[in-house]
């Protein structure tokens, strides 16, 4: 399945929630979850019990959607949590909040989580000196992101750190908003992901 380019309000009608893909945009009165607007499709007032497999889809779906990432990547990240020692679900979350372009929104350098990704790709972000432009990019502790040192690329990173002024970074990521720098700390904590699922429930849909 290719990326979805479609609007992404419908998304979060689709999971009845907000996924926050759209920065602070998603603040506003006009958002469709704040009007309570029905789900999408013909389908969308009918109401049915929702079956067990209904439920972990759903909640994978918010997980995955949350973080722009595609089906067969979903899966390949959650097929290396479950190899990986620990608990599977907190080892799916790290990797996922360890994205360079979920980092890179973290600090605020974006608005949005879907506009991290064009700013990656368009080569506004240097880890450790060096351009990079792959958002999948696993960050690790010690990695030093920071904006370019052009006018294009600070000036944006500047209105969206102004604009997400009230958002908080996690504290295993350390920013210095005059520098355009951040830093990774340590990884991130099992408490400190940007989850709007029931992980066990995501586990429980590949477990099968």
């Amino acid at each position: 399945m290719g990326r979805y380019i479609g609007p992404v309000c419908r998304l979060c009608r689709r999971e009845k929630m907000k996924l926050f893909l759209k920065g602070a945009k998603c603040l506003m009165s006009k958002c469709p979850i704040e009007k309570e607007r029905r789900p999408p499709g013909e389908h969308g007032m009918r109401r049915r019990k929702e079956s067990e497999y209904g439920r972990q889809l759903r909640e994978k779906q918010k997980l995955r959607r949350s973080f722009g990432i595609g089906e067969r990547q979903f899966s390949n990240y959650f097929a290396q949590a479950a190899r990986a020692k620990g608990r599977t679900g907190e080892n799916l979350v790290s990797m996922l909040e360890r994205r360079l372009d979920s980092v890179t929104y973290r600090l605020g350098f974006v608005t949005a989580p879907r506009t991290s990704r064009q700013f990656i790709r368009h080569g506004h972000i240097l880890v450790n000196g060096r351009r990079t432009d792959y958002p999948g990019y696993q960050v690790k502790p010690g990695d030093v992101i920071m904006v370019r040192e052009r006018g294009t690329s600070r000036q944006r990173a500047a209105e969206a750190l102004e604009a997400s002024r009230a958002q908080e970074v996690p504290q295993w990521l350390k920013l210095d908003k005059n520098q355009f720098r951040g830093e990774v700390l340590r990884l991130p904590g099992a408490d400190e992901g940007r989850v709007p699922a029931d992980v066990s429930l995501v586990v429980g849909f590949y477990s099968k």
